[in-house]
């Protein structure tokens, strides 16, 4: 079964731990060293609320953090962040179809919510560098998703990188329901990265906003 970034009953490093016994090779555990070493790091920033009323846990995205992506932003007191394998990695090219390639991005990271109390993820997904541009990026991530609808686009800037927002109305087969979604898509010369926040159902979706709109805020180049 194809897991898409709508699927939030269960998360993608499930799906890492199957491809992890494709290729004959343990899922990559969560590098917790890594995690404190990123949040020690940003100690100032915990002590003091973003804007949003929500406080910043560290960062993810450099080198040697729990996941190396082509950004890097911050993420929220608790939620914790973890590598999807297979992201980036070498797996062979129909089992990343399959469960972890969604339109032009592979799953490279989750980033949990549980620890701060909701149930949803903010998940990033990675592709190769190319000359699409992130609205384009954006809608063939859409396109490849079952039960996408109303979706609204806008643009915005960080850190020096400009990119495409996107709110729309996933209508889920397996919770039998419809919710509201974010997804945010930038280019950089290491390629493109997708941002997407899910969610249960809208209220959670909703009330995980703060965390995401600090990713948002804080996105900036590798």
């Amino acid at each position: 079964m194809r897991v898409g970034a709508g699927d939030t009953g269960r998360g993608l490093v499930l799906v890492a731990l199957v491809a992890g016994l494709v290729t004959g090779c343990g899922a990559a555990e969560p590098d917790t060293g890594a995690t404190a070493s990123a949040s020690a790091g940003d100690g100032a920033a915990r002590t003091a609320a973003a804007a949003g009323g929500v406080v910043s846990g560290g960062s993810v995205g450099a080198a040697g953090s729990a996941c190396e992506l082509p950004v890097t932003f911050d993420l929220a007191a608790k939620w914790e962040a973890e590598s999807v394998a297979g992201g980036g990695q070498d797996v062979p090219d129909e089992v990343a179809d399959l469960i972890l390639r969604q339109g032009p991005v592979t799953a490279a990271c989750e980033v949990d919510a549980k620890p701060a109390g909701h149930i949803g993820f903010l998940r990033v997904w990675t592709g190769e560098p190319a000359t699409s541009d992130a609205r384009a990026v954006l809608e063939e991530f859409l396109a490849a998703e079952k039960g996408v609808s109303a979706e609204r686009y806008g643009s915005f800037r960080a850190g020096g990188l400009t990119g495409t927002e996107v709110r729309y109305l996933f209508t889920s087969e397996l919770l039998d329901g419809t919710k509201t979604e974010r997804a945010l898509a930038v280019t950089t010369p290491d390629g493109p990265v997708v941002l997407h926040l899910g969610g249960l159902d809208t209220a959670e979706h909703e009330a995980m906003l703060p965390a995401y709109e600090l990713a948002k805020r804080t996105l900036r180049a590798s």
